[in-house]
């Protein structure tokens, strides 16, 4: 009898960990903590500090976030399915959690590409200053997220977002136009 009960724990322990959970504005309570942090309350349960992961980090920007614990063997606690589903407060908080956990400068001009030995080499102005990196030729280094939207990522596994290619110079896109 024991045993049967103990499958049945682990069966229920199972299906608990399986779970999704998806969070709302009816549901889920976001804290600001004020010292960077983000806490949590959900139905009985408190969370002091939590953080957000995209579960699509290159196609869907602001859709399906997961909401984890902080420890070391981070477990989920639940889904935001889209973002825009939260009051415009709650959304600047889990953005300014998102921007902490994703570190992508955005490049808004291109000064020069250099182009030896099969790697090139940028020259760059992004949101968070000027910048140079390389990538290597041919691995797949510059991803099309979108028609017009850019992910490239250098040698050093550094990524770079060009959001808008057409926002671009026509001087600045023709120096993409190896990559394009």
């Amino acid at each position: 009898m024991s045993e049967e009960f103990t499958k049945t724990a682990m069966e229920q322990e199972t299906e608990q960990m399986l779970r999704i959970r998806y969070l709302n504005q009816d549901n889920a309570k976001f804290i600001d903590k004020r010292n960077g942090f983000l806490g949590l309350e959900i139905e009985d349960e408190h969370y002091d500090r939590v953080q957000v992961v995209k579960m699509f980090p290159l196609s869907m920007e602001n859709e399906l976030l997961s909401i984890r614990t902080v420890e070391e063997r981070s477990l989920e606690i639940g889904i935001v399915e889209k973002l825009s589903d939260f009051p415009e407060e709650v959304q600047k908080l889990l953005v300014a959690q998102l921007k902490l956990g994703y570190f992508t400068p955005k490049i808004t001009r291109i000064n020069s590409i250099k182009d030896e030995y099969g790697y090139a080499y940028f020259d760059v102005e992004t949101d968070k200053g000027h910048c140079l990196f390389t990538i290597q030729m041919g691995s797949n280094a510059v991803v099309h997220l979108s028609d017009t939207r850019i992910l490239i990522m250098d040698i050093d596994e550094n990524r770079f977002e060009i959001p808008d290619i057409d926002e671009l110079t026509n001087k600045e896109r023709k120096k993409l136009d190896l990559f394009l």
